[in-house]
């Protein structure tokens, strides 16, 4: 998943960027609200964390511009404000969920979490593609019962493909919500990371779920 983190205090975005990628997550960084406006309006987020108190554009303003344009990214607002005027204004302007500085990066990645999992609505958290089983709050795969260890890259790309299920998807779409401006749209990353996927999920099964559509993308679907 694709993430927008929008804080201008350095310290803390190196620390926040650096434990978000670290979780597998492709991470966008804007240090002012102007250029966390452009950033989110040129590129599909899933989510977006955002502080409040930001140089140029302040965060309530930034949200109130997205959610008029209708940007479907799941916000969490990162703010010192503590108090519940603070929060219901938050989360009245658009906002879904508000987490208050100082916190735990355990905490605030288990908000991530939650904040995609309302965009891409699964029942109970899990999603269920055949025999293999994606517990999305827990990031854990099983196969016909069998644990399956990924990479937090390669869990990414099953979870947005698993999302997709059914569905051909472009590799160009995976590119821009697995990866961010840094990496190169030319290069062969999403064919690699897709091929180390395949040989964890289908290597000695009898049906394919990861398939290949030449010319057009990839899809996850249960065997015909």
């Amino acid at each position: 998943m694709r993430i927008l983190l929008i804080e201008d205090y350095p310290p803390l975005a190196r620390s926040l960027g650096r434990g978000l990628r670290e979780a597998g997550y492709a991470v966008d960084q804007a240090a002012d609200g102007e250029e966390g406006l452009a950033l989110a309006e040129s590129a599909p987020y899933d989510a977006i964390v955002l502080d409040l108190m930001l140089p140029k554009l302040d965060g309530l303003s930034l949200l109130a511009r997205l959610r008029r344009d209708k940007n479907p990214a799941g916000v969490l607002i990162l703010t010192a404000r503590d108090g519940v005027g603070d929060r219901v204004k938050g989360l009245d302007v658009g906002a879904d969920d508000y987490l208050v500085k100082p916190f735990a990066l355990e905490e605030l990645l288990a908000r991530v979490r939650a904040v995609v999992r309302r965009r891409y609505p699964a029942s109970d958290g899990v999603i269920q593609v055949g025999d293999l089983e994606i517990d999305t709050a827990a990031r854990v795969v099983h196969r016909a019962g069998r644990l399956i260890a990924l990479s937090g890259r390669e869990y990414a790309l099953l979870e947005y493909l698993a999302r997709r299920r059914g569905q051909v998807v472009a590799r160009s779409e995976i590119w821009e919500h697995l990866y961010d401006f840094a990496s190169d749209p030319a290069s062969n990353v999403v064919d690699v990371y897709v091929g180390y996927l395949r040989k964890k999920i289908d290597r000695g099964q009898a049906a394919k779920l990861l398939r290949t559509h030449r010319g057009l993308g990839y899809s996850l679907s249960a065997a015909e």
